[in-house]
């Protein structure tokens, strides 16, 4: 919990930091809020669109939730983010997810 308090306090002081929103996420799934997990990434991608990272475990998330068709849908929205932005490394994650997820 320490670090999930510091990482708010981090992020009150600084509220559009995207590394910031990202590390919480992060903690917040490891803690099991997926809620609040999903919550800070979806406002993440919605207001930085390019950072890329956050499409994968969104993506994750929502298919451990059941959320299939949306996690696909971000996969998609990652990959046209990760192309734009020229990361073939994330390209490739995505794309292994994505072609996961629809052959559930």
């Amino acid at each position: 919990m320490e670090r999930i308090d510091k990482l708010r306090t981090f992020l009150a002081a600084n509220p559009k930091d995207s590394f910031l929103k990202h590390a919480l996420a992060l903690e917040y799934v490891k803690l099991g809020d997926e809620a609040g997990a999903r919550k800070l990434f979806e406002e993440l991608l919605t207001a930085d669109a390019g950072y890329v990272g956050s499409y994968y475990h969104l993506g994750k998330l929502l298919e451990r939730t059941g959320e299939q068709e949306q996690a696909i849908a971000w996969y998609e929205k990652g990959l046209a983010a990760a192309k734009a932005a020229g990361d073939r490394h994330a390209y490739g994650e995505l794309q292994g997810a994505l072609d996961d997820a629809m052959d559930v």
